[in-house]
């Protein structure tokens, strides 16, 4: 970053103040930011390499050298004995590098650090007097917070009195740590939000932020907080000097207060790892980068600490912030950008969503000019309009979507939107089905439809057609050579004359790919018809179950939803697909190209020429099984696939009805640990074969 020079610094400068002062405000006090954090950091980084480059301009007071904001007047306010300091931040591996080297000057080189999850929620303070809860308050501006001693109460999460296996307590205790709302309560909350009709949370910390700041306490109490302890304040008396002393954990190291923390009754972070050399340190970051969204809670980054007390004392703090610590900053998954326009897409079964148009912006790892909407209810509970400042995320490899928009003061919005009542593809009419948020183009011959019902069928957890996505399927659509499915298994090489894009060996790849997937099983050809409300998991059911498509085809309503993982509305929606003689006379066509419409090994009535000695045993019948990272020789859904063909289920997550948790390369730590929390068995990759062939868990041998 370049900083700026002579009198445009000092115009920068003053300018930068203000608008970080105006932004810290706008967060802290009202929980209602204008910028994502991401263009917040921006402005604080700009603002310290003109300091940096012109140290005149470091003015007393400056945000660099400021922690959070004043506290409100709504709440009493509340003295921090210990200051309450933020954290220098590091935004790559050379920035973490260069803090290390830093330290290198003044600590031993063996030096333990404690590396924890950041986690995006809200600083807190708790005091305890004998043992017993009795004010909890905001960072504020690091001196002075504001009391929320009765909204924190609700919190579940925090011990009202410490536990008795902790020992004997200091007479006067403060905890500090993060109020944080889960993914779940979130996802929750915003599901009540939109069936009153109310504004939608644009994410978990700024809805923890306000209904922690409520003046009625039974409000915060709706909100299902909770509360992860990671650092000690005050200590009354002073932390024992006796080693004997069972508070001496408090004047070790932090990993030594964080376990006494833990017997205390504190909820502390199970993600902490202790390590030595930055070589670890940066190891642990790059793990947690990429496994952030394993977990029930949302993290930023990672917070690195020297973990010996006594050398955080020598490293001291500046104004602000500690030396011996620091935090490791994730790539933002959250901008802010303008939105053009709110158009509108039709997908394979006809269900209409719509989707921003976005001015383009670089989030998480790409650029975005698109994002989903979801449906109508969504915008109009977002209350997102063209022209608005908005939020785009993009969390993971999940599409992009618009999350809510950010006020833009003075500035006149336009009206609302309002969804269309005709297809944009077809010009058909586009009903909203009665007790449902979604929105259908009722023309089957609708050409959008065409497209995704096509592509759908070629993709992976489909027919796996190889070569064949949606741009040359859309492209093969508007030459006339493809009107639905079928229609795949009649091409030649002569098809593709002409037609740019097709050489010789794509043509030929193609044509191979697609003659592969004659013979995918039953429950593939289901899952690629695309019927409405069947996924994976109960075309597998039917396929299964009855065997064979006649058997599909011919069987009611009571019949299909009395297959476990069926039920009543996966059942009347393949009847009544089923009942359109367009899409039996597609089935027909897929018999007569070859295609397999057979379920190898199906107990049902069916079941083609499958032996007995074909047909998998049911070993994990009615068990829960839950897959989490890379398996040897299985994709994801073939090693789920493999359960649900042994009798069992592949949930997600973890609870106490599983059986068994199966790990393989980089696993879900949150499954893991819960797993172990639960009693959960968990079973290596090596024994996934033996659990599927016995049913059994295998210890070692």
């Amino acid at each position: 970053m370049s900083a700026a020079r002579g009198d445009d610094a000092v115009a920068r400068a003053a300018e930068l103040r203000a608008l970080i002062a105006h932004h810290n405000e706008r967060y802290h006090l009202l929980d209602n930011p204008e910028i994502t954090d991401a263009e917040y950091d921006a402005l604080v980084r700009e603002l310290q390499a003109i300091e940096a480059d012109h140290p005149d301009l470091a003015v007393p007071g400056s945000p660099t050298t400021t922690v959070g904001a004043a506290p409100s007047t709504l709440f009493a306010p509340v003295v921090h004995q210990v200051p309450m300091m933020s954290l220098d931040n590091a935004f790559g591996p050379e920035e973490l590098g260069a803090w290390a080297d830093r330290l290198a000057k003044q600590v031993p080189a063996d030096t333990a650090f404690v590396c924890e999850l950041k986690i995006d929620g809200l600083a807190i303070s708790l005091l305890y007097r004998g043992g017993r809860f009795v004010q909890a308050a905001t960072r504020g501006d690091g001196i002075t917070g504001e009391d929320v001693t009765a909204n924190v109460a609700t919190i579940a999460a925090v011990p009202q009195q410490l536990l008795a296996g902790a020992g004997p307590v200091p007479e006067v205790l403060e905890v500090r740590g993060e109020v944080y709302m889960p993914v779940s309560a979130f996802a929750e909350l915003n599901r009540r939000q939109a069936e009153a009709g109310d504004r939608l949370f644009v994410n978990p910390r700024n809805s923890a932020a306000g209904s922690l700041r409520q003046k009625d306490p039974t409000v915060t109490a709706t909100r299902a907080l909770s509360f992860w302890a990671y650092q000690v304040g005050e200590v009354q008396p002073d932390r024992a000097a006796d080693l004997t002393s069972p508070t001496a954990a408090l004047a070790i190291s932090q990993s030594a207060t964080l376990a006494w923390l833990g017997r205390a009754g504190f909820p502390v972070n199970p993600e902490l790892h202790l390590v030595h050399g930055l070589d670890d340190v940066l190891a642990f970051c790059r793990r947690w980068e990429s496994h952030r969204h394993g977990l029930d809670y949302e993290i930023d980054g990672v917070v690195v600490k020297v973990d010996d007390l006594a050398l955080q004392r020598v490293l001291g703090s500046t104004s602000r912030a500690p030396r011996w610590a620091i935090a490791y900053k994730f790539p933002s998954e959250e901008r802010s950008t303008t939105l053009r326009a709110i158009e509108v897409s039709i997908g394979r079964t006809g269900k209409a969503t719509p989707f921003a148009v976005l001015e383009p912006v670089f989030v998480g790892g790409s650029t975005v000019s698109l994002a989903t909407l979801h449906n109508e209810d969504q915008v109009r509970a977002k209350d997102v309009r063209p022209g608005d400042t908005v939020v785009v995320r993009k969390a993971g490899d999940i599409i992009p979507e618009v999350v809510g928009h950010l006020p833009t003061p003075g500035r006149r919005r336009k009206k609302a939107w309002h969804f269309p009542t005709a297809c944009p593809v077809c010009g058909g009419p586009l009903v909203r089905l009665p007790e449902e948020s979604d929105t259908f183009c009722t023309n089957l011959d609708c050409p959008g439809q065409r497209v995704q019902r096509i592509a759908h069928f070629a993709s992976r957890s489909a027919m796996d057609i190889e070569g064949l996505g949606e741009q040359r399927v859309q492209l093969l659509v508007d030459h006339g050579l493809l009107v639905d499915v079928a229609d795949l298994y009649a091409f030649t090489s002569a098809t593709f004359d002409g037609l740019e894009g097709f050489a010789a060996v794509s043509v030929a790849n193609l044509l191979g790919a697609i003659d592969d997937s004659r013979s995918r099983p039953l429950g593939r050809v289901l899952v690629g018809l695309g019927i409405r409300h069947l996924g994976q998991v109960g075309s597998l059911a039917l396929a299964r179950s009855l065997g064979d498509i006649d058997a599909v085809m011919a069987a009611d309503e009571a019949t299909l939803a009395a297959i476990d993982g069926v039920g009543p509305v996966i059942a009347t929606s393949v009847v009544r697909w089923f009942d359109s003689e367009v899409n039996r006379s597609v089935v027909e066509r897929l018999r007569r190209a070859g295609v397999n419409l057979i379920e190898p090994g199906a107990g049902g009535h069916g079941g083609g020429d499958a032996t007995a000695s074909d047909r998998l045993a049911q070993t994990l019948a009615g068990r829960s099984v839950v897959v989490t990272g890379v398996l040897d020789g299985y994709t994801r859904e073939e090693a789920e696939q493999a359960i649900l063909a042994r009798g069992g289920k592949s949930p997600g997550s973890v609870s106490r009805r599983t059986f068994a948790v199966v790990t393989g390369e980089e696993p879900g730590l949150s499954k893991v640990a819960k797993a172990e929390e639960l009693g959960v068995p968990v079973v290596g990759a090596d024994g996934f074969g033996a659990l599927l062939e016995s049913g059994e868990l295998r210890g070692p041998p």
